[in-house]
């Protein structure tokens, strides 16, 4: 009752303006719509609230769960379609799942409220410097499974993106607060004419302040814009040293056949769709590598041991389909599928269901039809891959029981095939029916050629893209970056489009193209300035082929993949530094 009497009081209702200036603007200002004007009045919210309820830290608390629900509902919306698809929760458990998880995992809007009233009384003056801090330090130490930074928003603007290159994320979500405060302050004109008549006052102290605060935006808007302008002006004209020729399959893969489909008949309409859309692709112009995304083909694998055998997910027409692709055509194949092992702790001798442990692998089939590397996914999803405690299974029996792989090294691929195959007769998926992957390979022996590595790329699988402090773990220099992603599980949703801007800030932190692979879109290529090449996005929830030369761009270990975040804690330092004299000069 009390929620209810406070939602239609006067002080509710200007509450729940607040809260949707945030999350509508801050929606608006991202992808797909991307109208970037509005992420600089986006935080005025915020600042609203906090001035409100400046010190009444309870009121910050339930005032920042607003912002965290209300920003959820306009901007996560599909996490709902996600809980009951993909993680298979019944509605009743759906919605306090999402309401759950709308509090905890943007607990960053309580936090940042309770930081900057915080600051703001201790140091008793306007301080654009507060806000900016106030956020860093509310995003960097608050849990986020997608992390929506308001900098992500920032990065829409192609100038200001390449600061990333720098600061990333974190950098632009400080500078964004920064400038919006300034601007919040100036929503008056009768504030604006304060400043002129001041800047016009024959007290010097006055007017000290007043150069002091109106140099300080300028030096920020120059520093940002002019190194921005700087940087994509510099890797433009970067000649990249080759050129990759690459093509990404978008199959459609089913998800699951709750509904009553025959598994058996999906997945050979499946095969053969993938079968015919490479072949009418590649038959007379052949690529350096093909991507298939997470879950193109689901179920199974390729990896042919005791234990997948034993597991029931080894599917020898799966690798016979593989090798007639990369034979036929003479190409790499990058794919995904299960893979499991055994634990450590595991008796010899025999295998029991509890000592098998299952991965998202993906891995490099070479021109010859032989498995070469793998990679099997490190930072893993909660709710879908796993869940937090081991009685929540029991809840959803959609939710894989997957163990994190350790590996972070680089995937090698090699030199394509330069001759078409010799065979009259080319193998289909039908093919597989009576020939094993030992028969295809012989079938094409005659077409072998010397193993000879081209490059490598870095992998990551879905949500790996987004989480900028894990990427930069992987060693070495990669030629690009491929993400392979399933983002059906979203339906016809925001979702993809978010997922991928998010991911999008990766080639500008590492200066490097990526090529995104979906099983039922978005599929695009992004290079290495962070723009989307022809700003091509496949549809969603259909089959589809993207195909780019992917440009390799020469080595150089960029400033954040060198230090990371160092240049933001160094600010969060700073900072806490001047704000700490200010508080103790005013105690």
């Amino acid at each position: 009752m009390k929620l209810v009497r406070f939602l239609i009081s006067r002080e509710g209702f200007i509450s729940v303006f607040c809260y949707t200036i945030t999350a509508v603007f801050s929606f608006l200002s991202f992808a797909p719509l991307s109208f970037p004007f509005f992420v600089w009045v986006a935080p005025f919210g915020l600042f609203i609230i906090e001035k409100r309820n400046r010190g009444e830290w309870k009121k910050l608390i339930y005032h920042g769960f607003g912002f965290s629900i209300l920003f959820y509902l306009v901007s996560f919306h599909w996490v709902y379609h996600m809980t009951t698809v993909f993680g298979g929760f019944d509605w009743y458990l759906a919605v306090p799942i999402f309401i759950g998880s709308a509090v905890l995992l943007n607990f960053k809007f309580p936090v940042y409220l309770l930081v900057f009233s915080f600051l703001a009384k201790r140091v008793g003056r306007f301080f654009p410097l507060i806000a900016s801090v106030s956020i860093l330090l509310s995003e960097f130490f608050t849990p986020q499974v997608f992390p929506w930074y308001f900098g992500n928003v920032v990065a829409e603007n192609q100038i200001l993106a390449q600061n990333a290159e720098y600061a990333s994320a974190y950098g632009l979500s400080a500078f964004l607060f920064f400038v919006s405060y300034y601007l919040f302050y100036l929503r008056k004109p009768k504030n604006f004419f304060q400043l002129f008549s001041k800047f016009l006052s024959k007290h010097k102290n006055i007017q000290k302040k007043f150069l002091f605060a109106g140099l300080g935006i300028v030096l920020v808007l120059v520093l940002f814009f002019g190194n921005g302008y700087y940087l994509f002006q510099k890797w433009s004209a970067i000649k990249p040293i080759a050129e990759r020729d690459v093509l990404v399959i978008q199959p459609n893969a089913p998800l699951e056949f709750r509904d009553g489909r025959n598994p058996a008949e999906e997945i050979r309409n499946l095969m053969t769709r993938i079968d015919t859309m490479t072949e009418m692709e590649l038959k007379k112009s052949p690529v350096d590598l093909l991507v298939l995304p997470e879950s193109g083909i689901p179920f199974f694998t390729t990896h042919d041991t005791e234990v997948t055998r034993y597991s029931r997910i080894y599917w020898h027409q799966f690798e016979s389909l593989m090798a007639i692709l990369s034979l036929r055509h003479g190409t790499n194949v990058f794919y995904n599928e299960l893979d499991a092992d055994l634990v450590p702790t595991a008796l010899p001798g025999r295998i029991s269901r509890r000592d098998v442990r299952m991965y998202n692998s993906s891995v490099l089939m070479n021109p010859n039809g032989e498995r070469r590397n793998s990679y099997q996914k490190v930072f893993l999803l909660i709710f879908g891959e796993y869940m937090p405690f081991e009685w929540m299974y029991a809840l959803s029996g959609q939710t894989g029981q997957f163990a994190p792989g350790t590996n972070l090294d680089l995937i090698p691929y090699y030199e394509s095939r330069k001759n078409p195959s010799s065979r009259t007769k080319d193998l289909h998926w039908e093919d597989t029916m009576t020939m094993g992957p030992a028969g295809v390979r012989e079938y094409y022996s005659k077409d072998k050629v010397e193993e000879k590595q081209l490059g490598s790329f870095l992998p990551l699988i879905c949500y790996e893209v987004i989480i900028s402090e894990f990427v930069r773990k992987f060693q070495g220099d990669p030629d690009f970056i491929v993400n392979v992603t399933n983002d059906k599980w979203y339906g016809n949703s925001v979702e993809s489009y978010q997922h991928h801007t998010l991911g999008r800030l990766r080639a500008i932190e590492f200066r490097k193209w990526i090529v995104r692979s979906t099983n039922s879109g978005t599929s695009v290529f992004t290079d290495h300035l962070g723009r989307n090449i022809d700003n091509d996005f496949t549809p969603i929830e259909t089959t589809a082929v993207i195909r780019k030369k992917v440009q390799v761009i020469p080595g150089e270990m960029t400033f954040y993949r060198l230090y990371g975040n160092l240049l933001s804690y160094l600010y969060m330092g700073i900072v806490g530094l001047v704000l700490l004299f200010y508080a103790k000069r005013n105690s």
